[in-house]
């Protein structure tokens, strides 16, 4: 099934297009971007890959990927990765989302596509914020932290509490493989193209619907460097969206 190795982190896949992104530094997207193309590769799909884009930073992911993509209407990922993967059954398909596309707007698409057991890969991007539209809130957004919409902190008695992708989808029965980790050190980068090539593998042997959750980072609109960033996710949403894995069948 593997065609191919990185040896090196400087190793550039031939699934990921040789260009500068428009992502802002010390975003996330771009190392997941990485992650997701050596998967491809080293697996040797890339003619059969197809990646939807979410509405959101990650808008253009096509760009970046050599090989197909398909844009979907807001929140509408998982409904286009659904259609596709039927009428393509020996396709990979990759819905990539954001936490507004997938916890917001798309949180029936999400759950039902999930529910069904459909057999394609979610990478979902968690950076507890909007990040496109100016820094907004998400449902994902931490207990008191400032946002654009929350000037003086979440307040879960006004808006609720932060959703956790991963615990809401493991009470479905459907899903075969549900993981969260991150990106915030590189042990955890590697762990997270451990999930990424476990949901991609599952796909391939159609096995059925796998869930990675990525915590990221939004330098730009949590107003930190890129170091900060790192650091305050390990130090305050790791504690409340703990990494592992959730099911593995």
């Amino acid at each position: 099934m593997e065609t191919k190795k990185f040896k090196y982190i400087y190793d550039k896949p031939e699934a990921l297009v040789d260009k500068v992104t428009h992502y802002c530094p010390g975003c996330g997207h771009g190392i997941v971007h990485k992650l997701l193309s050596e998967v491809i590769d080293e697996f040797g799909v890339r003619e059969k890959a197809i990646v939807v884009a979410p509405v959101g930073c990650s808008v253009l992911i096509y760009d970046y990927m050599n090989f197909d993509g398909c844009e979907a209407s807001h929140g509408r990922a998982p409904a286009v990765a659904t259609g596709l993967k039927r009428v393509n059954p020996d396709s990979v398909v990759i819905s990539y989302q954001g936490d507004g596309d997938l916890l917001a707007i798309g949180t029936g698409e999400a759950i039902h596509a999930a529910n069904r057991g459909e057999n394609f890969t979610t990478i979902f991007i968690n950076n507890a914020i909007y990040g496109m539209t100016g820094g907004q809130m998400a449902p994902t957004t931490m207990e008191n932290q400032i946002t654009a919409t929350t000037p003086t902190g979440r307040d879960p008695m006004d808006v609720g509490y932060p959703i956790r992708g991963c615990e809401l989808l493991n009470s479905l029965e459907a899903p075969v493989f549900i993981e969260r980790c991150s990106i915030y050190d590189f042990k955890n980068t590697l762990k997270t193209k451990k999930a990424i090539r476990k949901g991609i593998k599952n796909q391939i042997e159609g096995r059925g619907y796998s869930f990675i959750e990525v915590l990221s980072t939004c330098p730009t609109n949590w107003g930190m460097k890129p170091q900060e960033a790192a650091d305050w996710v390990k130090d305050t949403m790791v504690p409340y969206y703990p990494l592992g894995n959730f099911r593995d069948n």
